[in-house]
């Protein structure tokens, strides 16, 4: 019970976190666009040291170096398709139909925080220390995200109470995919180094491609070199996090080493000859 009370609080927490920005653009524009500036490089900079600081190396422990890498690359694809179905949809029916694309934003946003659920599950599948990580990191990311999301909204000319409301309900999402994901992993026999991998590409992806071109060229306009500074704050924050939670933090009954303790004893049990082989081969 105590470890769904982690996953629960800190899903909730991400998604609470993620929504500041938000709120802040609905009381304090230029406060809110500065917030926005600062937390993308941060961002980016949490999940690439989520990514290779802990999920990558927790992966690695359920799957060979092979296996690991493929996985992970899988994860950088699937994201990259997914966002391209989404922008494919979003300009198909600005060109084709005189419509607003505001109901699309809020699909995308439900199905990102989803798998941002999705990802802080598994984390939490193999150790509450490696969910906080994936958590902190998801948090992250998101308040940039969702500045983004609540001043789209609004420029298609939805109420501040609705848009708030809209992007409370599409933050849930996460902690509604945190649950299921650790519900079904704690009922059956999850791939949760697959699910680390997987969830280390779509990181790795989301700061590569999406934040790090952000910084770029907010770098070439406003805030300069600060930009590297925060994203090397970004790593840094994570890594020590990463660090102290592993090193402190009570991990009890850890469901990733069970899963691979399990498959252990099963390869090894394959291995064993059994009593009517033996019997045969004294024979």
């Amino acid at each position: 019970m105590n470890d769904y009370l982690y996953v629960l609080f800190f899903s909730l927490v991400g998604g609470v976190f993620s929504l500041v920005g938000g709120v802040l653009l609905l009381s304090r524009k230029k406060t809110a666009m500065a917030l926005a500036r600062y937390a993308t490089p941060f961002a980016a900079g949490a999940l690439l040291a989520a990514a290779f600081f802990d999920l990558l190396p927790e992966s690695l422990h359920a799957l060979n170096a092979d296996e690991a890498l493929q996985w992970t690359l899988g994860g950088i694809i699937l994201f990259f398709l997914l966002e391209h179905f989404l922008h494919w949809f979003h300009h198909h029916h600005e060109h084709g139909v005189e419509k607003t694309p505001a109901p699309l934003i809020v699909v995308g946003d439900s199905i990102h925080n989803l798998l941002d659920g999705v990802a802080i599950g598994a984390a939490f599948l193999i150790s509450v220390p490696t969910g906080i990580v994936a958590a902190i990191a998801v948090a992250a990311h998101e308040i940039p995200q969702e500045i983004g999301d609540f001043g789209l909204l609004l420029k298609f000319g939805y109420g501040r109470k609705k848009v708030l409301i809209i992007n409370a309900v599409t933050a849930l999402m996460s902690t509604v995919g945190a649950l299921l994901t650790f519900w079904f992993g704690s009922q059956a026999t999850l791939p949760v180094g697959v699910l680390l991998a997987l969830t280390a590409g779509m990181f790795i992806y989301i700061a590569s491609s999406d934040l790090i071109p952000l910084i770029h060229t907010e770098s070439r306009r406003k805030i300069g070199h600060l930009a590297v500074i925060l994203l090397i704050l970004g790593v840094g924050v994570v890594g020590v996090t990463t660090k102290l939670a592993h090193s402190y933090i009570d991990v009890g009954h850890d469901h990733g080493s069970e899963v691979i303790r399990v498959h252990e004893e099963y390869e090894h049990a394959e291995d064993t000859p059994s009593y009517e082989d033996d019997m045969h081969h004294h024979e």
